[in-house]
């Protein structure tokens, strides 16, 4: 591939005894012990019905402290995609709500939805898992896949506001999107410029199928393979071969660049401009992707300066 290579644009019984003698004295005794057996029963029965009464308000009351937004939820898109919403690790501001749900009661939510409404879903519905800012493991993404295959359901992305989570995800091999947490208070309303998130680190390879998406900077120390893809608000730098689609600046920055060690990618992307590589040539050496005003541009990293 050249220097500066210009590219192509393209969630009650009674009983009454006569005493007559000693037989009738006898008899009225024997009749007295069945009428007590007949009658102690009774009492015991009717004690162990006004207990359960007497402590059913205190598991009402128990049950309404729950609040939804502790609550796992599915929602079924147009396109038929189940979305799982997981609660948000972060505390309510009410006073009266429980929000603060251990892993173990996540997944016993998880398993008890999908038991009463598996009936709903058809075979292979796909799944996209709404973490939010909740943080979870290889082995935690692992234990919810293997609950929603129970009932013929598929994971296949994850949506989350950790890095964390985000790198277990791209790890266990699911696509991801990564989101900034949501603030509802604005400090200064009229500032205009916004700020990326942290960059996103990755040690993994990008399969066909998996699609990254990071309001960031992406960093990955891997491959991407054709049929994956990297989307970023800011810049990409493939630390191997990039041969997937790879699209910096998604929210408009034409400023970004996309930077690989071996760049054969099936679609550059940066902000509205869309191009696809040349083909690639015998020898290769780490190469940049920018826009220019001609469009989109490749050149030799050694040579390649923003200023």
């Amino acid at each position: 591939m050249s220097s500066d290579t210009s590219l192509s644009p393209i969630e009650s019984t009674q009983s009454t005894v006569p005493q007559e003698d000693l037989a009738a004295n006898a008899d009225q005794s024997i009749l007295s012990e069945q009428v007590e057996s007949k009658e102690t029963p009774a009492e015991s029965t009717v004690s162990e019905q006004v207990e359960p009464n007497e402590t059913e308000p205190e598991a009402i009351s128990e049950l309404k402290a729950i609040a939804p937004n502790a609550q796992v939820r599915f929602k079924t898109q147009e396109d038929g995609t189940l979305l799982l919403l997981l609660p948000n690790e972060s505390s309510s501001n009410d006073a009266n709500a429980t929000t603060q749900v251990t892993w173990t009661e996540i997944l016993q939510q998880i398993r008890q939805r999908l038991n009463a409404g598996d009936r709903f879903w058809q075979a292979d519905t796909r799944v996209q898992l709404i973490a939010q800012d909740r943080l979870l493991d290889g082995r935690q993404l692992q234990a919810i896949a293997e609950a929603l295959a129970e009932s013929k359901l598929k994971l296949e992305r994850i949506e989350t506001s950790r890095r964390q989570t985000a790198v277990a995800a791209v790890t266990a091999g699911y696509s991801v999107e990564q989101r900034t947490t949501v603030t509802p208070f604005n400090p200064n309303p009229l500032a205009t410029g916004k700020a990326l998130a942290d960059p996103l680190y990755l040690e993994t390879t990008v399969r066909s199928g998996v699609d990254i998406r990071h309001p960031g900077n992406v960093v990955l120390v891997g491959d991407v393979n054709p049929g994956g893809s990297i989307i970023a608000d800011g810049d990409i730098l493939v630390w191997g071969r990039l041969r997937g689609l790879a699209q910096a600046g998604a929210n408009g920055n034409e400023q970004c660049i996309v930077m690989a060690l071996q760049m054969e990618p099936t679609q550059i992307r940066i902000a509205d401009w869309v191009a696809r590589a040349p083909e690639p040539l015998p020898d290769f050496y780490p190469e940049v992707a920018y826009v220019s005003p001609e469009g989109i541009r490749i050149a030799k990293a050694a040579d390649f300066s923003k200023a």
